[in-house]
């Protein structure tokens, strides 16, 4: 009885860890110093920061800051530090932004003078990995199409949910 118990504590890790690999990272810009105008004399601290880190789809960025704001704007508003109709604007002190597409991001400071001196950043997120197409998925068959494909992969992601619950109960209430 003993080993069963270990074998579905094992299944149950597993699952576990599958299911961790699929979740999003929550970045805080700036670290300790947060969202504010760059204290050096370097003038792309934040873009740094952001080429040392690797973004996708679902990820949050953290911004804190005081008396300040975070705007999202165009290539071009980015390149010329003032936007008249921003993306996204927030000014709480504590902003979250969802990264909710692959692509590129631009913030500024909606500060005057911030963003020319520096407190600016550009986001890359990567396109999310494609899984390598079975035999199956390459044939020309009407049927496996992308919503067939999607529809697999919510019910296998369903199936872990169940089967990681399932290994819980087991293992601890049996």
């Amino acid at each position: 009885m003993e080993t069963s118990k270990v074998f579905l504590f094992f299944l149950l890790l597993l699952s576990t860890f599958q299911v961790l690999f699929v979740s999003c990272t929550k970045f805080e810009v700036g670290g300790k110093s947060g969202w504010e105008v760059p204290k050096s004399k370097s003038q792309q601290m934040y873009n740094e920061w952001a080429s040392k880190n690797r973004f996708k789809v679902d990820d949050t960025l953290s911004f804190n800051y005081t008396k300040d704001s975070v705007v999202v704007v165009t290539k071009d508003e980015y390149e010329k530090c003032h936007s008249a109709h921003p993306i996204f604007f927030s000014n709480n002190g504590a902003t979250t932004f969802t990264l909710d597409r692959p692509g590129l991001f631009y913030f500024i400071s909606g500060v005057a003078g911030h963003c020319e001196r520096g407190q600016k950043m550009i986001i890359k997120v990567l396109e999310p990995a494609s899984p390598p197409k079975s035999a199956d998925q390459n044939s020309t068959d009407p049927s496996q199409t992308k919503h067939g494909s999607g529809a697999m992969a919510a019910i296998s992601s369903a199936t872990t949910l169940v089967f990681c619950f399932v290994s819980f109960v087991v293992v601890f209430f049996f």
